[in-house]
């Protein structure tokens, strides 16, 4: 016989009554009560809120960008259909634009998210007032030189190119799948819409729109206020 069965059997029982004895973990019980956002107190320290003021199209855009690029944590809203409008791109909606100041405290920052350059003036001076630091969202997926200078308040969206040494203003909007290239200038806040493509040393004035597809060639330069209808075509005089 080449092995002991009956030893096999007695080797075997005998783990048996040994793993019978320990004693398994309960699992940890359900509580529907914790949230993601329900942390340790140390773990909470080191989460930071983002304050974003409108919650329409362009807001959960920011609302994205921000959680995708890991410097906030949470976001919450504010906005003037508060409180008929409790919630927003899964976020909360936790105040009006006249209630601000009841927030502040609560949040590490904020940022004015409307297409309006007139409004986001008056909202990013609004939170200011209350005494919010101005955030800068940048898309993860956003490409930023390092050298370029971006103003506070503003916001780079998914796929822009932000080239070297370019000047970003105050509360600017560079939507999706922007492109300014080297040396080119935005005023405060000026907005260029999806698609636009700014060459080398081009400079487009405070609170110009610029909207979706249009195109200025090197030098260009574009004056305070004005509105672009979209697909235009800019070159050089």
């Amino acid at each position: 016989m080449l092995f002991d069965e009956s030893g096999l059997i007695r080797e075997a029982l005998s783990l048996l009554r040994r793993f019978s004895r320990i004693k398994t973990r309960r699992p940890l019980r359900s509580d529907k009560s914790i949230t993601p956002y329900a942390t340790r107190n140390w773990d909470m320290a080191l989460k930071k809120t983002l304050l974003i003021l409108g919650a329409g199209g362009h807001g959960k855009a920011v609302a994205e960008a921000a959680l995708l690029s890991g410097k906030w944590q949470r976001v919450c809203f504010a906005d003037d259909r508060w409180p008929q409008l409790q919630e927003s791109f899964g976020c909360p909606v936790v105040a009006s634009s006249s209630t601000l100041v009841d927030v502040a405290g609560k949040v590490d920052a904020a940022i004015a998210a409307v297409g309006n350059n007139a409004l986001r003036e008056q909202w990013l001076a609004r939170l200011q007032a209350c005494g919010l630091p101005s955030a800068t969202v940048v898309h993860p997926a956003a490409s930023v030189s390092p050298s370029a200078d971006l103003g506070e308040g503003s916001a780079v969206m998914a796929l822009a190119m932000v080239g070297v040494d370019v000047r970003i203003g105050k509360g600017v909007i560079v939507n999706a799948h922007v492109t300014v290239d080297h040396d080119a200038a935005l005023g405060d806040f000026a907005h260029l819409g999806v698609g636009v493509h700014l060459a080398g040393g081009v400079r487009i004035g405070a609170r110009a729109w610029l909207q979706a597809g249009c195109c200025a060639g090197y030098q260009v330069v574009v004056a305070e206020g004005v509105v672009l209808a979209p697909g235009t075509a800019l070159i050089a005089q």
